[in-house]
C-alpha cells in the first residue's frame, strides 16, 4: 500500500507529539515495540489523514489511542466521536484506554489489544511448553 503524503507541519507536529509522550503513553510504547504483541508492528504518534493517532498498525488496521484528563470533557469527547467515525471510514478500529488504564493495568490494556488483533496474532499464554492434547501427535 502506497503511502499517502504527508504535509511537513503534520510531520512536524508527529514528531513534536513522539518527544512529548506521556509517561503512559511511552510505558505502552516500551511494551509494543519490545515486540510482545507477536511482533505485529506499530508506529506511534503516526500522521493518519487528518489525524495523528498514538499508535497504529496500517497492516491490521487498528489505532491506539492514550487518553489524559482532557478527553474527559463533552467538547473533547464530540472530537473523540467524529475522530473515530472517521477512522472507521477508512477501515480502521479504534481503541482507547485512559492513561490510569494504562499506567494501572498494563496486562489488561495488552490483552485487549491483542484480543483485537487476529487470532493467530494474540499474545502467548503464559507458562509456554508444549500443549498436552497435542503430545500424541
Amino acid at each position: 500500500m502506497a503511502h499517502a503524503l504527508v504535509s511537513p507541519r503534520k510531520r512536524k507536529q508527529a514528531k513534536d507529539l513522539r518527544r512529548g509522550m506521556t509517561r503512559a503513553e511511552t510505558l505502552l510504547w516500551r511494551y509494543i515495540k519490545a515486540h510482545h504483541l507477536d511482533g505485529v508492528q506499530f508506529r506511534r504518534q503516526t500522521p493518519v489523514g487528518p489525524y495523528i493517532a498514538d499508535f497504529c498498525s496500517h497492516r491490521f488496521r487498528l489505532v491506539i489511542e492514550v487518553d489524559g484528563e482532557s478527553h474527559d470533557y463533552d467538547e473533547r469527547q464530540a472530537h473523540d466521536a467524529k475522530r473515530d467515525h472517521w477512522f472507521a471510514t477508512q477501515g480502521y478500529r479504534v481503541l482507547r484506554f485512559s492513561n490510569d488504564d494504562v499506567l494501572k493495568n498494563l496486562e489488561g490494556v495488552t490483552t485487549v489489544i491483542a484480543e483485537a488483533l487476529p487470532p493467530s496474532l494474540s499474545l502467548p499464554h503464559k507458562g509456554g511448553g508444549n500443549d498436552s492434547s497435542s503430545a500424541g501427535d
